[in-house]
């Protein structure tokens, strides 16, 4: 099973930066979400393919224009969070604040339920497993927030499994389809989005998603976007990871979706085996 998913975010929405931390910063970069988003659409236009566009809420008030295009495509839209901070730096009210408001711009430009949610840089750790209930009360479903590895943003090596599994918490029952990862070197090491698809070379990433039974991609638009400008205030190895690879991703990106059956996650949904799927409780 691979699934095809997408953050909707801008190119300057790149975290851990004094430059684009907050909203009020970022009405003075231009955008690049319309043509950039509109080149992922058509390629999968191309290729009939459906994919999950997980949509930052300040994209979507911004640009509703944006969802609008996603949706009619026939893409499912899910929530990305409203303002593009760290979970693990905000308080459980600041979190479910913020939960709301994207929420209800989302579903008020689609007039859809949304039922699945990713974290800004899948920064839920084990400090911040608290999200899951609130997730679940405000009627998320499927979470896609869990980076089982460990990473610049968090992650969370102890989650307990790299394919989908059953959340059980106080509020309720979450199904959650983390990143998939590979442990050939003895450590879980992602390679399937972001930074991490653009550095690996094709050939490795094709050979690990052969042997793979569950692949989750994640990608920005801003990951084909080769002419984007550079944002200052990165140091050295955040402009490499923020940069490198981007004038052969989009070639690399079509590769893969010739090579591979993909999903949207609302048919990897169908397709799990849900009583079969490891169950992890969340106290």
């Amino acid at each position: 099973m691979h699934i095809l998913t997408f953050d909707i975010e801008d190119w300057f929405h790149v975290l851990d930066n004094n430059e684009t931390r907050i909203p009020a910063q970022w009405a003075s970069y231009p955008a690049r979400i319309h043509a950039n988003t509109d080149r992922i659409l058509g390629i999968l236009a191309e290729r009939n393919l459906s994919g999950t566009f997980f949509c930052l809420g300040w994209i979507s008030e911004r640009y509703p224009e944006v969802i609008r295009s996603i949706q009619a495509a026939g893409h499912e839209i899910a929530a990305h969070s409203y303002a593009h901070q760290l979970t693990y730096e905000q308080t459980p009210e600041e979190f479910a604040s913020d939960l709301r408001r994207c929420l209800s711009v989302l579903e008020d430009i689609t007039g859809e339920k949304v039922r699945a949610y990713r974290a800004p840089g899948f920064s839920l750790t084990e400090n911040s497993t608290w999200l899951f209930d609130i997730l679940i009360e405000h009627g998320i479903e499927i979470d896609c927030s869990v980076f089982p590895a460990s990473r610049g943003h968090g992650g969370f090596r102890g989650f307990g499994a790299s394919r989908p599994a059953l959340i059980e918490c106080a509020s309720g029952r979450l199904k959650e389809f983390p990143v998939s990862v590979w442990s050939g070197l003895g450590k879980p090491l992602a390679y399937s989005g972001g930074g991490y698809f653009r550095l690996f070379p094709y050939s490795f990433i094709s050979t690990i998603a052969r042997r793979a039974d569950y692949v989750m991609t994640y990608f920005h638009p801003r990951d084909f976007d080769a002419d984007q400008p550079q944002l200052a205030g990165l140091g050295h190895l955040r402009r490499f990871k923020s940069y490198y690879g981007l004038s052969s991703a989009e070639e690399k990106f079509r590769r893969l979706l010739n090579d591979f059956k993909f999903v949207d996650l609302r048919t990897a949904e169908q397709m799990t085996d849900w009583d079969t799927c490891k169950r992890l409780c969340v106290a």
